[in-house]
């Protein structure tokens, strides 16, 4: 989860996790009727784990993911703090292209390109980013006279970087079930450690099983205090990641951090190498 469940602000800084969210309607948790998996608990490393079934969860759904998607395209929304700042929601159109190996090489590079929608600051920038391609760089414009150029950025450089917590590198739904799984696995080596499934949870129209964890007593180790991540059940795949951060004063509401959505996800679109490149005459690039 969408640490999830770490991106492009100014004029050539390319903030390229984006996103959000006008019109979200998340059902809320308190309405849900709630699996409780566990309570606060201390059980070790090799014991059975609160964590184990959400575990669970999300590895099979990165198996099924990684085997039957080639790509997808969606409304990707997203904020996130940086510096203790939580900026507007923004919104991009994104197609995504899934890295695809073969005898443990890359025979599929993966391909991102967005083209961001709003708020005004933002509308018109489009950005793709195609793995080994480019020195790595990824390349973008701005709208209007400043769209006059194409500009080249390291997606970890000091301008890409800038107000984002997480590079266009690891943008997606892939990433974000390895990242989920990879905190997890961490997680699982303390207790501390509430977790519940919300079974009748909603992104918009979409049915979803909301996962909820919560870490009640701050710690070095952990990344949250809490994190929920929403699975649309026809799909098996992760279209929301939202995270909070401890409250700052005894009995206050925990600290939003960040979030991302995927909303009218489409997949198997079948999109072809011209969907990530800059002479595609659909896009805006000089």
């Amino acid at each position: 989860m969408s640490r999830s469940p770490r991106w492009f602000r100014g004029v050539f800084t390319v903030s390229l996790i984006t996103g959000f969210l006008v019109g979200l309607a998340v059902e809320p948790a308190a309405a849900q009727q709630a699996t409780v998996v566990s309570n606060i608990t201390n059980r070790t490393r090799n014991a059975e784990h609160p964590l184990d079934p959400a575990l669970a969860m999300a590895s099979k759904s990165l198996e099924n993911f990684q085997a039957n998607v080639k790509d997808y395209s969606a409304l990707f929304v997203k904020r996130c703090r940086v510096n203790g700042v939580l900026p507007d929601l923004q919104y991009a159109n994104v197609k995504i292209r899934n890295r695809k190996l073969s005898a443990g090489r890359v025979a599929v590079p993966m391909g991102v390109y967005l083209n961001f929608l709003k708020p005004e600051d933002v509308t018109g920038r489009e950005v793709i980013w195609v793995e080994g391609k480019n020195d790595g760089n990824m390349i973008a414009h701005e709208s209007g006279i400043k769209g006059m150029i194409n500009v080249t950025l390291d997606p970890n450089g000091y301008l890409a970087m800038r107000g984002q917590r997480h590079p266009i590198t690891d943008i997606g739904i892939e990433n974000l079930l390895v990242k989920l799984i990879e905190t997890g696995e961490r997680d699982r080596q303390y207790g501390e450690c509430d977790v519940q499934f919300y079974r009748n949870a909603k992104i918009k129209e979409t049915e979803c099983t909301m996962l909820q964890v919560v870490h009640p007593v701050k710690r070095p180790y952990f990344d949250f205090y809490l994190a929920r991540v929403y699975f649309d059940k026809q799909m098996n795949m992760p279209i929301r990641y939202e995270a909070w951060s401890w409250p700052t004063t005894q009995g206050g509401e925990p600290v939003l951090e960040e979030e991302y959505t995927y909303l009218d996800l489409k997949v198997n679109v079948g999109f072809t190498e011209a969907d990530f490149d800059i002479r595609n005459p659909a896009y805006q690039f000089r």
